[in-house]
């Protein structure tokens, strides 16, 4: 296993995801006391491995068409225009 890859993967995936609104809609449904803490996390966790699948089949269907350095640039202009909005719209 390539572990700097694995960690560099897992940190930066990790960071995007604390606080983020899939962690608060868990933190919700955490609270609701009728419901199983491990029925949420089993959930939770469930969903988060299918989106992070549909999220490699994705890159790897769009790297047939698209160069790496082109995605890269692609995926950073596009954090910093969401970045940018959302400063925009909290003025």
């Amino acid at each position: 296993m390539d572990l700097k890859s694995f960690t560099l993967v897992f940190v930066s995936v990790f960071l995007a995801e604390i606080g983020d609104k899939t962690q608060i809609a868990t933190m919700v449904f955490a609270t609701d006391k009728a419901v199983s803490k491990y029925i949420v996390f089993a959930a939770a966790s469930t969903a988060l491995v299918l989106a992070a699948g549909i999220g490699v089949l994705a890159g790897s269907f769009v790297s047939n068409y698209f160069g790496q350095k082109l995605l890269n640039n692609i995926a950073g202009i596009a954090f910093i225009l969401i970045g940018l909005l959302l400063v925009w719209r909290g003025l």
